[in-house]
């Protein structure tokens, strides 16, 4: 059972997913940071200084100036500003992934190699495959004009 699990835990595609887990996470925070401490803090100056983590409904009614205090009085809530960052948040991190899967994508292409000049061409009588320098069909015994 521990061969089987050894042999599992080492493969290449389990070992590149536990990276990629483990960058998703950094990624996470990394994102997180940005929406919270740099974005939230420049939309709250166009909206009033509002500040969406405190957007919520207090469910018995009655109206508290922050979720903290309505925990505090032991009050079920609504996070529906917690909520919008966490949307807010989802987008951000969608489209940085989109601009680094783009990016990569372009250095692939730079990366990749020219495609090879063909080394064969179609004999236009019997229509097989013979080499491009060929002025006689080596199939058919047909003269190629170029």
């Amino acid at each position: 059972m521990l061969k089987e699990f050894k042999k599992f835990a080492i493969k290449g595609n389990m070992m590149d997913l536990a990276v990629g887990v483990i960058i998703g996470g950094a990624f996470n925070s990394l994102v997180s940071s940005l929406v919270n401490d740099i974005i939230m803090p420049i939309l709250s100056l166009f909206t009033g200084k509002l500040d969406f983590t405190n957007w919520f409904i207090a469910l018995d009614g009655k109206k508290y100036e922050t979720i903290a205090l309505a925990q505090e009085a032991g009050v079920a809530t609504v996070n529906f500003g917690m909520f919008l960052s966490g949307v807010l948040n989802f987008i951000i991190m969608a489209f940085v992934v989109f601009l680094i899967v783009k990016g990569m994508n372009k250095l692939r292409q730079k990366d990749a190699p020219a495609p090879a000049a063909p080394t064969t061409k179609k004999c236009p009588h019997c229509m097989s495959e013979i080499n491009i320098a060929a002025t006689k069909c080596p199939n058919c015994t047909s003269d190629l004009s170029e």
